[in-house]
């Protein structure tokens, strides 16, 4: 079982914290040797970077066994809630500069909140002072992040764009907001028509789709604010995050569902059918969009996955 952050020891928090900079040295040492050949001033940065995390986990090494003595407990982020997974972007050929800038900001940015948080578990003045001097480091690193694209992509990549305001806004709102979309939109899709070619009224398909879309709200809205509490990965307040899934989940699946309210059961299932086609196409746009998915394939998986339910409803309600 993974532990609260809040529960974890000082001796803990040091052994994570030489794990996290031993993965981010890594990390940089992957993203170093993709790029070399092509962005030769980016990889000799990066080499930099891993070198910076190796002195930075060779310190706490030392700290601990200054304090706690030799042996190290082996702790890892998916040992503790909030912590998020981290995506093998290095293993994706070729690597180039802005993918490199955003898996930079975003686990420095992790890191970071992770030692500030830190500091404020532990009493001893030097384990404060090191983990205050990594966190400044952390955030050199994200700046240096920036500095690799800038170097090599033209100015007209970032202008206009605010960053460190539209991660946030990712991560608060969209991700949680999308994940309630596609979830209200695409699961209700069987039970709603299901229950339209199974009876063929539109009152009982209204009914029917109602009941579910409400009942998913519910569930997703608890199962994202339970998720994690938004201290380690700035994904903000668990609340707020529950309430955007939530509301999104619902809105997906009454989408739908309203078209019941016609009294002609074709006439209803036919708007029904389009509204389907709506909801698909606007969240393959926000993935596109938002999440940096390729236009192509977001809609593939969205509508792929949105016609297998659809047709499954059907060929149930048929049945």
């Amino acid at each position: 079982m993974a532990k609260n952050f809040k529960d974890l020891t000082e001796p803990e928090i040091l052994a994570l914290a030489i794990t996290l900079e031993e993965e981010d040295g890594r990390i940089y040492g992957e993203f170093a040797q993709s790029v070399r050949e092509t962005y030769p001033a980016a990889a000799q940065m990066l080499d930099e970077m891993q070198a910076e995390e190796s002195g930075h986990r060779a310190s706490l090494i030392e700290l601990y066994r200054h304090r706690f003595g030799e042996h190290i407990p082996l702790i890892r982020r998916q040992d503790v809630k909030g912590f998020v997974t981290r995506p093998a972007v290095w293993l994706v050929r070729p690597v180039g500069p802005k993918a490199v800038r955003s898996a930079i900001e975003s686990m420095e940015g992790e890191t970071r909140r992770f030692y500030n948080l830190a500091m404020a578990k532990t009493t001893d003045a030097s384990t404060r002072k090191l983990l205050g001097d990594l966190a400044e480091a952390e955030a050199k690193h994200s700046a240096s992040a920036g500095t690799i694209e800038r170097e090599q992509l033209t100015t007209g990549v970032r202008q206009g764009e605010d960053e460190a305001q539209r991660r946030a806004f990712v991560l608060r709102f969209v991700q949680p907001g999308l994940a309630g979309l596609m979830d209200g939109s695409v699961s209700t899709l069987a039970p709603v028509f299901a229950a339209a070619f199974a009876t063929g009224k539109s009152k009982d398909a209204f009914l029917v789709g109602m009941a579910a879309s409400i009942g998913a709200g519910i569930s997703m809205a608890f199962a994202e604010a339970l998720s994690d509490d938004g201290l380690l990965t700035g994904r903000g307040s668990p609340v707020i995050r529950g309430l955007v899934t939530g509301l999104m989940t619902t809105a997906g699946g009454i989408g739908h569902t309203l078209p019941y309210l016609i009294a002609d059961f074709k006439t209803a299932t036919s708007v029904a059918v389009v509204v389907v086609s709506v909801e698909l196409a606007v969240i393959s746009w926000i993935r596109h969009h938002y999440m940096d998915t390729p236009l192509v394939r977001a809609t593939l998986q969205v509508v792929l996955g949105g016609v297998l339910v659809f047709i499954t409803g059907i060929l149930i309600g048929k049945s």
